[in-house]
């Protein structure tokens, strides 16, 4: 399964909501991960411009892209974004493919 970086901020009656009744908010991240056929690897508050910064395996970009589309449609979130992540094996098969590119830059 492929990796992904998942970023999210709560929206503001999220955070009300936590202040008032502290919970653990990793176990709903799991919860949906899990049902979209992933995997959650690491969960983290964070400080910045995100709340949470999460690693997890999906099948597929489209599962991926779900879990971002189920939490954000629920209102919880103010934002949140998906990022796919390269393997150094990927990495460097794209750097061998990067030699053979054409590319003609703007003249």
């Amino acid at each position: 399964m492929a990796h992904y970086l998942l970023q999210a901020s709560y929206a503001p009656n999220s955070v009300k909501a936590m202040v008032a009744n502290p919970q653990n908010r990793e176990d709903a991240a799991r919860k949906v991960i899990e049902s979209l056929g992933g995997k959650l690897n690491s969960f983290h508050f964070a400080l910045g411009e995100f709340d949470v910064v999460m690693i997890a395996e999906m099948p597929d970009n489209a599962a991926a892209a779900s879990v971002g589309l189920a939490t954000g449609s629920s209102g919880a979130l103010s934002r949140f974004q998906t990022t796919a992540l390269l393997t150094t094996t990927e990495g460097m098969e794209a750097m061998r493919k990067a030699k053979t590119g054409k590319y003609a830059p703007p003249a």
